[in-house]
Order: structure tokens, then C-alpha cells, then sequence
């Protein structure tokens, strides 16, 4: 009988994060070959992952980060089942993981992310494995990914996070402010060209109905629902909002303090569950 050291399940244990009595109990199995011992984890995630696919993933976190030169940003959701997962260190390494080889394979969706090779496996292989490991159901929910001059922020709890792109090169801080504004205003596009016609509709239907409600003159209601629509503007617009650090000025206004020309050609923003 081959004979298991704790350095041989401690090998294990860090190759694959697996606990200590399933690197054991995988070794004895396999006879101490390390190959197969993984492989015998894997297909215990597998089996773990078949049982829970009904249940529902909706905690876990959400992280962005740029590339080096700052021309693309990406952000992912890994999901679990649980806040007692989400919050613990290996799940939230094993999802900067993630986002790290998304970065440095530059993907575009999730199928092209799974396919990516962490450690010695398919990211998605991983998944399943760690699933086993963690006895959660876990999925990347969502990958998003925007190019240009970018910026991303990550929320304090890892639960919300944004990225952020610019018509040209901005300042770090000026960059990363913007970014937080998104992730704390919530705004609903860039600019106004970026509202529906069907929200501006319903925000002018409903402008005219609370203007009648409190008595004003009927000729007055268009009147009345446009100055309410051009505050639904300047309160659901990023560029029009006001400036989260300096409430004096937009944050529009903010971008041109710094350059002129600086605008915001996109945004992205996801919290957990959204």
C-alpha cells in the first residue's frame, strides 16, 4: 500500500484548494498519483455541480480592473449560493483569478472565458471543481467588457463594482472618480440622448398627471412637465448629474476643469443581483 505524507496532501491541497481529509481520501483512491487525484476531484464537483444546478447562485461578488495600458476594462460576476462563501478568501482569490486571465487573454464573453486555462485547467473545468471543493453552486454570471480610455472601481464588500469609458486619455483620479459616481448615482445613461423615448414618454405622462393633481392650470402642464423632465435629466444622467464630490458643478463640468474635450463615451455598472 502506498504510503500518504501530509506533504503529499498538502500538495494537493494547494493545487487544487480541495480539503484535507478529500486530498487524503483522493490519494489513497489513486494510490498518491497526484493526476489522477485531481482528476478524482473533478469529477466530485461534478457530481456536487449536477445536484445543485437547480438551486439559485444570487450572492457571491463583482469585481472590474483595467488592462495595463488602459484601453480595456472588464468586469465579472462569480456567483455562489451563499454570503458565507462569497465573503471567504479562497472563493474571492479564485474570482481575481478569473478576472485576471480575462484580462491577459483580452476575452469578449463568457464562452471565450471558460474555454481560458487556469492553473491546469479549463477555467470552466474549475469551476466545477471548486464547486466540489466548496459544496456551493458557482457561475460567472456575467462578464462585461468596454474599450477606449477606461476606468473601473470595485465597491468596499466587493458586491458592486463599474467600469468606465473616456473619448480620450483622463487623469487616474479624475477617471476613478467618475467610476465612483457611477457606482454611487446610478445614473440611467450619459447624456440625454441616451434615454428611451419610451422613458421620456412615462416621465412626461407622469409630470402632467401630478401637475394636475396639485391644482395647476391645464394650459400650463406641458410647461410644467418639461421643467420636471430636464430635472429627471440632470438627477438619471451622468454627465449631467451633480459632481458627487463637489456638488457646485456637473460632472461634466468636472471632466472639462481638467481637459476641455474630455467626455464619457460609456459606462457599465452591476451590483450583486442585478
Amino acid at each position: 500500500m502506498t504510503k500518504i505524507t501530509a506533504s503529499d496532501v498538502a500538495k494537493l491541497r494547494k493545487q487544487t484548494g480541495a480539503g484535507m481529509m478529500d486530498c487524503k481520501k483522493a490519494l489513497v483512491e489513486t494510490a498518491g498519483d497526484f493526476e489522477m487525484a485531481v482528476d478524482v476531484l473533478r469529477k466530485k464537483g461534478q457530481k456536487v455541480a449536477a445536484k445543485r444546478a437547480d438551486r439559485q447562485a444570487s450572492e457571491g461578488v463583482v469585481i472590474a480592473k483595467n488592462n495595463s495600458d488602459e484601453t480595456k476594462a472588464i468586469l465579472v460576476s462569480l456567483n455562489c449560493e451563499t454570503d458565507f462563501v462569497a465573503k471567504n478568501d479562497d472563493f474571492i482569490k479564485l474570482a481575481y483569478s478569473i478576472l485576471d486571465t480575462a484580462i491577459d487573454n483580452d476575452v469578449n464573453d463568457t464562452a471565450s472565458l471558460n474555454s481560458l486555462t487556469l492553473g491546469n485547467m479549463s477555467i470552466e473545468d474549475k469551476i466545477i471543481e471548486q464547486t466540489g471543493v466548496i459544496g456551493e453552486k458557482l457561475e460567472v454570471s456575467c462578464l462585461v467588457v468596454i474599450g477606449e480610455q477606461v476606468s473601473s472601481y470595485i465597491h468596499a464588500g466587493n458586491r458592486l463594482a463599474t467600469i468606465v469609458s473616456f473619448n480620450d486619455k483622463a487623469d487616474i483620479q479624475v477617471a476613478k472618480d467618475v467610476a465612483m459616481q457611477v457606482a454611487a448615482m446610478n445614473p440611467l445613461a450619459v447624456d440625454k440622448e441616451g434615454i428611451s423615448q419610451e422613458v421620456i414618454d412615462r416621465e412626461l405622462e407622469v409630470a402632467k398627471d401630478l401637475a394636475k393633481q396639485e391644482g395647476k392650470p391645464v394650459e400650463m402642464l406641458e410647461k410644467i412637465a418639461l421643467g420636471r423632465l430636464n430635472k429627471f435629466y440632470k438627477e438619471n444622467t451622468l454627465l449631467n448629474q451633480a459632481f458627487i464630490k463637489d456638488g457646485k458643478k456637473s460632472v461634466s463640468q468636472y471632466l472639462h476643469d481638467h481637459k476641455d474635450s474630455l467626455s464619457v463615451v460609456e459606462f457599465k455598472r452591476l451590483g450583486l443581483g442585478n
